[in-house]
């Protein structure tokens, strides 16, 4: 620090002195820090709990000190961190915006400043509090300066008043024990396509049962590799997070296993990147043993990398979004146990593989055709399966509402029968390791005779969602088997623009919900799947 020994002797025995817990600072220190400030040219600071123990000594330059990390103390979800800090300043000035920040930042109980005067003594002390959660949104109120030795505050009664103005101050209900989350986005794409992807990061967090409270968005000209994000950007959705009281962020890109460490401790909360929310949702929904064991293949993989560094910033991955499923028995394990969790889960997968061939062969030489509805999430397959089986597969207006494959018998209107089958739904960006662990479902689709492609119509990204699913669908081998466009939601635009759409992309125009749209759809998969019958019916002029 380059002190004098006898210099960092007096800094020592600071460390060793008790504050009654009624006062802010006793007048015997206040004066001692500002004498030996004053000799040694720098700001001196201490942090005091509320018992009145000083559990850090900070020796700073001539303009700041640098609160050290408080893990003895963390927040949790309490309103205060239960330590202030009091520290000098040198030409007796105001706090001044580095100290408001760290106030907020760190919710400490108050951030005091006492100034120096030429001769050592304590000038005035200028202090700042928190305010509980309000409209406007000011986050902390500074105090007019006083005299040091008239500074009369009872600090224990103070605190105990503040926290309970802001635990009335809440206006959620607190009975909802949902996670409460602020979205974030940070991207160097194009503005359009960052926010189509977090208004899909919306959806993704409501169909995971969140409570979406805000979101932040940033387009750095170079990502940070440590945060992703801006140190101030982070500073000011740390203070956002604080004042909604969220328990949760939720990044829209991938984050590294450090940006994940790096942005739990220095948030305090738990922090969660889309693949998570994805994989939380899939752990939810995913109800048949196929379905089970590719979710919680891909959670191994996904968390894998993560298993290396700090348990304590680890910790806050598990449980409830983002730690559902094997997550919670499983991440304190070691590698090698993970990775011999993983082998035979594959071999698992590989055994019900199997059973799917064999049910698939018995259904090839049926002779019976096969059709498979593939599409984005939430485009409505499960309602179109429905519809043409009249049967009652989950519907919900949600994303992935469906992970686990359905297969019915469609019966076409000259007694001719399909099965047609309903798959998971794709999304942008999905994760590599689930597309891989689900590939095993997806192979069904490989003995398909037609692949069904519907499409939301109302959706005003449906072009890039077709996009997607096609560039998908030809990635996991799928490129030579037949495709019908279908738009569904027909019912949600103008129904002139829905005819042009359709016409314009060779699509058929239907409404899932609507069965009176339906017998267009059905007529040409009759046309797709016996395509020599539909030639010489038309050549003879049957009417079907």
């Amino acid at each position: 620090m380059g002190l004098k020994p006898s210099q960092i002797k007096h800094i020592e025995r600071i460390y060793n002195r008790r504050i009654p817990p009624d006062r802010i600072v006793t007048p015997e220190l206040g004066r001692y820090m500002t004498e030996l400030s004053r000799e040694i040219k720098r700001q001196i600071g201490i942090i005091v709990n509320r018992k009145g123990t000083i559990v850090a000594t900070i020796v700073g330059d001539e303009k700041e000190i640098v609160i050290p990390v408080l893990s003895d103390y963390p927040l949790g979800r309490r309103h205060l961190r239960g330590v202030r800090c009091v520290h000098t300043h040198l030409k007796d000035e105001p706090l001044t915006q580095d100290d408001l920040t760290d106030l907020a930042l760190l919710r400490l109980d108050m951030m005091a400043a006492v100034g120096v005067l030429e001769d050592g003594l304590p000038g005035n002390i200028y202090t700042a509090h928190l305010l509980p959660f309000n409209p406007e949104g000011v986050t902390y109120e500074t105090d007019p300066p006083i005299p040091f030795h008239g500074y009369e505050v009872e600090m224990d009664s103070f605190v105990r008043s503040l926290e309970e103005e802001m635990g009335r101050a809440i206006l959620r209900d607190v009975k909802d024990k949902r996670e409460r989350a602020i979205l974030v986005s940070v991207s160097t794409r194009p503005k359009d396509e960052q926010m189509e992807s977090l208004e899909e990061l919306k959806e993704l967090a409501r169909t995971s049962d969140v409570v979406v409270l805000d979101a932040v968005c940033q387009r750095p000209e170079k990502l940070n590799p440590k945060y992703l994000m801006g140190t101030g950007k982070i500073k000011e959705l740390i203070i956002k997070a604080l004042q909604k009281e969220a328990t949760l962020i939720i990044f829209d890109q991938e984050l590294t296993p450090t940006q994940v460490r790096e942005l739990g401790a220095i948030t305090e909360l738990k922090v969660i990147d889309r693949t998570q929310l994805i994989l939380d949702i899939f752990a939810r929904r995913a109800h048949s043993r196929d379905g089970k064991v590719q979710v919680e293949l891909a959670q191994l993989k996904y968390l894998l990398p993560k298993l290396t560094g700090k348990g304590t910033s680890l910790s806050r991955l598990m449980g409830g979004i983002g730690g559902r499923g094997p997550g919670e028995t499983k991440l304190e394990v070691d590698r090698r146990r993970v990775a011999d969790r993983i082998s035979h889960l594959e071999k698992e997968l590989k055994s019900l593989s199997k059973g799917r061939y064999e049910r698939r062969r018995q259904r090839a030489e049926s002779g019976i055709p096969i059709i498979s509805i593939v599409g984005y999430t939430n485009a409505g397959k499960s309602t179109l399966l429905n519809a043409l089986t009249k049967s009652s597969t989950l519907v919900e207006d949600k994303l992935f509402a469906t992970l686990d494959t359905a297969s019915r018998r469609l019966r076409f209107p000259k007694e001719r029968d399909a099965v047609i089958t309903d798959t998971v739904g794709f999304i942008k960006d999905l994760p590599e390791d689930l597309l891989k662990a689900f590939k095993a479902t997806l192979e069904e689709m490989e003995d398909a005779d037609l692949l069904v492609h519907l499409i939301d119509v109302s959706n005003p990204q449906y072009e890039k969602r077709i996009s997607t699913v096609e560039t998908l669908l030809d990635e996991i081998g799928l490129k030579s088997i037949p495709r019908l466009l279908v738009f569904n939601k027909a019912d949600l635009i103008d129904p002139v623009i829905a005819r042009n759409l359709a016409r314009r992309a060779g699509a058929v125009l239907i409404s899932a919900t609507d069965q009176s749209t339906l017998a267009g759809l059905l007529k040409e998969l009759e046309a797709r799947l016996w395509p020599g019958e539909a030639i010489e019916m038309e050549a003879t002029g049957e009417q079907r």
